[in-house]
């Protein structure tokens, strides 16, 4: 199964995951993003939220 994942050396924590999906984003401490719960992805569009990250920093990894 893969996993979603996000490049945080690269986040600019404009938070567009966040307002899509927030079951599965939300920004830390440091406003960069991270994954708290990838099972979110069952009641959101997360290819949606990839494909709205102006830095491509969200993929899905094997």
């Amino acid at each position: 199964m893969a996993n979603l994942v996000v490049d945080r050396d690269i986040c600019i924590g404009c938070g567009t995951c966040v307002e899509l999906c927030p079951e599965v984003f939300e920004l830390d401490d440091e406003e960069k993003s991270l994954v708290k719960n990838q099972e979110g992805c069952n009641t959101c569009d997360c290819e949606e939220a990839i494909a709205s990250c102006p830095v491509d920093c969200i993929s899905w990894e094997e």
